[in-house]
């Protein structure tokens, strides 16, 4: 990962931290890292961000200059895919049940936020297509609602996903059978199965991201334990509906209709809109912090260019068999994408909107053997002309 990255994503987390700096614990990933938060414990936050824009000339090519004005609500499954069941209730309805009342929460509090659902009654959406509303809408926040199950009747609890790899085999299971919502689907074709590798390359794209993803979650379990939930914590898994949208996302697993106390709590309504509540407390921490980035943005006439959806990478490679994107197999570089083309695989470095940041990256390559790199872009996924892509981007 470039360095810059490194530290704006850290600077991004000192800005949620602001309001209580001990909430969470966050490794010092840099010696310039550190720098920063020893000039941050003397002087003002406005003062030392400032300070850091104008001397590293970091672009914000992300979503983050409006603070937070977009979010989209996902309640899992619906129609003909019931997700999973209990005595007497189904999860599709449960979900539902709860993204409604939090959705009416925000709507109600947060007049400068939009309010997107991915369904608002009983009716059945593609999984790609729940990603799809949120990625057009440019949303800010993703919040996906579900139920859990298991095969023990003994577990119980709530628990917020963001995406990565899972640690243990019942994380695997939960992400499985949410991604099984597929199977209904007319054309199981279009996914591809999520591996390891794609995962690590996601989230390292996406990493300010998730990083905002994990503290929005962090808030939501300790607002569910408020209310005498069991709190069984933040995991990662690889949800497709998660490692398809662009902005911080969350799955919520709101609790075990397998498990009969659980099962009789996430039934009713008024516990529902309890759960809802919990949520949205978190919403409004979260949204109060974005929305304090913004200002810092905007108070020091730091300009943050639109996104303009052009993605520039460096093919490092080419060949008619397929190697793993392991380190060890490119020299040591981090994050290799690998992509099949007729009947070649092609394997590219880097992902950013900047082509002043493209080029400085074919460059390190090229230092470090890949004599032949070059830089191709794509828009919407789509390949396209660097002609075009350089008139679209940002820089």
């Amino acid at each position: 990962m470039k360095r810059s990255n490194i530290l704006l994503d850290n600077i991004i987390l000192l800005l949620f931290n602001r309001m209580n700096k001990k909430r969470y614990k966050t490794k010092l990933k840099s010696m310039d890292l550190a720098n920063f938060m020893s000039l941050y414990k003397k002087h003002s936050l406005k003062r030392v961000l400032t300070l850091f824009l104008v001397l590293t000339g970091i672009n914000f090519s992300f979503a983050q200059g409006d603070g937070c004005k977009v979010v989209v609500i996902d309640a899992g499954h619906g129609g003909k895919d019931p997700g999973c069941s209990g005595k007497g209730s189904k999860e599709k309805t449960i979900a539902l049940g709860i993204a409604l009342k939090l959705g009416k929460l925000i709507e109600d509090n947060h007049k400068d936020v939009k309010v997107v659902y991915t369904r608002k009654s009983d009716v059945f959406v593609e999984l790609d297509e729940r990603a799809n509303i949120a990625n057009k809408n440019k949303a800010d926040l993703f919040i996906c609602i579900h139920a859990n199950a298991n095969a023990k009747a003994s577990a119980y609890g709530a628990e917020t996903y963001v995406l990565g790899l899972h640690k243990t085999e019942a994380q695997k299971q939960i992400a499985n059978r949410e991604n099984s919502v597929i199977s209904f689907e007319d054309n199981t074709k279009k996914y591809e199965e999520l591996t390891p590798d794609m995962l690590i390359a996601r989230t390292m794209q996406l990493s300010v991201f998730l990083n905002q993803s994990i503290l929005f979650a962090n808030d939501i379990q300790k607002e569910f334990k408020k209310i005498g939930r069991k709190d069984r914590g933040v995991k990662q898994a690889g949800f497709v509906v998660l490692f398809k949208t662009t902005m911080p996302s969350v799955l919520i697993e709101s609790g075990f209709l397998t498990n009969t106390t659980d099962n009789e709590f996430l039934i009713k309504g008024e516990n529902q809109q309890k759960m809802a509540q919990s949520i949205y407390n978190a919403f409004k921490t979260y949204k109060s912090q974005r929305d304090e980035v913004a200002d810092v943005i905007k108070e020091n006439n730091i300009e943050v260019p639109e996104n303009s959806g052009v993605q520039f990478k460096v093919q490092i490679a080419s060949s008619r068999n397929e190697v793993d994107v392991a380190p060890y197999n490119f020299k040591g570089l981090e994050g290799v994408e690998k992509k099949k083309v007729d009947a070649y695989y092609r394997y590219f470095y880097g992902n950013t909107s900047s082509y002043s940041e493209i080029k400085k990256i074919k460059e390190e390559v090229k230092k470090k053997g890949y004599s032949d790199a070059f830089v191709i872009a794509y828009l919407d996924g789509e390949r396209i002309s660097l002609k075009k892509a350089i008139n679209l981007a940002s820089d």
